[in-house]
């Protein structure tokens, strides 16, 4: 089966800055390789107009025109064109887009294009209680209607869609899901004496960073030698405009807490699995997700977690068997389960071997690549 994945990122040296939706791509795009199918990357929104092949994998990359007014239109039109060139010379037989701004509205293509949905503007500001772009909803609703079928990430991200759009589509969950060979724990000898809390992902509100202050101020109240170490890219704060939410987090610090947290910003996607096996406890107290990644990634390396309780969570952890949930603004309870695996060191590693277990029975990419196949086949004529 030849695959195209139309995305706006990709983690690469030549694509640029990537989040979660690339990096769910990534895996699945080289699980789909390596079951023997073809796979093309269409990455637009790039500097220009480019095609390389590396690892197996074809890439596009698909610089947008520029015209005021009119440059969603002929992006489209643009993408349109190459998709079907592509589907004509025989290179693709289906074509996979995000729910994220609509980029499928308005793309009339002579193949099958299905959505997976990671959580559209729309799903994102609903659960991050703001407003949404109008044009935004307008395009990712036109999306959903037109294509050919719909994968939703979580059971969560599926049913909230559908109410959030006044849709009743059907969809198939299929997860995210991790190349499990690249996350095998390297049972290094840690000093388990340490206590490094870690946070990874962007300084963003929606992902629960103007909470962890108050939890970790509780945590270093009963441990003061525990560190919090924040991995990530800044972002700017929506709701105040301030230009970075790591300024507006540093005064929610008690002053001792301030003094043992460090934020080291980006760090190489590559060079991730470090910091994460170096960590004693992962902590994501998110508000807004579908289905991330980067629990996987814990969860994989067998870090005990404790992430946020909020509506897909349940689809990932199993609250008290491999990790905690609890809301992020519950900050006693959210400190007291850091704390309980922190003074347990049977518990910790209870929870780290079940989490690379559900990981290994659900979440691998070859499982999920499978899935993926199965569910492209339906839509593609013999």
């Amino acid at each position: 089966m030849k695959i195209a994945f139309l995305t706006p990122e990709y983690p690469h040296e030549r694509i640029g800055h990537s989040g979660g939706i690339g990096t769910s791509i990534q895996h699945l795009a080289q699980a789909l390789h390596t079951l023997g199918h073809e796979v093309i990357l269409l990455i637009y929104g790039q500097n220009e107009d480019a095609q390389f092949k590396d690892q197996g994998l074809q890439f596009y990359k698909i610089k947008n025109p520029k015209l005021k007014g009119l440059s969603w239109f002929l992006t489209r039109k643009k993408i349109q064109k190459l998709i079907n060139s592509l589907h004509k010379a025989g290179k693709l037989d289906i074509v996979e887009a995000p729910d994220w701004t609509g980029i499928a509205s308005f793309i009339n293509v002579n193949c099958p294009i299905v959505i997976r949905e990671n959580g559209s503007d729309t799903y994102f500001c609903h659960l991050d209680q703001r407003p949404v772009k109008a044009i935004n909803r307008f395009h990712e609703k036109q999306a959903l209607k037109q294509v050919d079928g719909i994968i939703a990430v979580s059971q969560f991200t599926g049913d909230l869609t559908n109410t959030l759009f006044n849709l009743n589509r059907p969809f198939t969950v299929i997860p995210n899901a991790i190349t499990l060979d690249a996350f095998k724990p390297s049972n290094l000898n840690l000093d388990t004496t340490t206590k490094t809390i870690l946070y990874f992902g962007t300084l963003i509100r929606k992902k629960g960073l103007l909470e962890l202050p108050y939890v970790f101020n509780i945590v270093n109240q009963i441990h003061p030698e525990a560190t919090l170490l924040l991995v990530g890219k800044d972002s700017p704060d929506i709701k105040t405009e301030s230009q970075s939410t790591w300024a507006l987090m540093q005064p929610l610090f008690s002053e001792t807490a301030l003094r043992k947290v460090n934020y080291i910003g980006a760090v190489p996607y590559a060079k991730m699995r470090e910091q994460i096996e170096a960590a004693s406890v992962c902590v994501f107290p998110t508000f807004a997700e579908a289905l991330p990644v980067s629990w996987l990634e814990a969860m994989a390396l067998e870090k005990p977690i404790v992430a946020s309780s909020v509506g897909w969570a349940k689809e990932v952890i199993d609250d008290g068997e491999n990790g905690f949930l609890v809301h992020p603004t519950a900050h006693q309870e959210y400190a007291d389960n850091i704390i309980k695996l922190f003074e347990d060191q049977r518990l910790s590693e209870t929870f780290s071997k079940a989490a690379r277990q559900k990981v290994v029975q659900r979440f691998s990419s070859k499982i999920v690549a499978q899935q993926s196949v199965d569910f492209y086949t339906q839509f593609i004529k013999p």
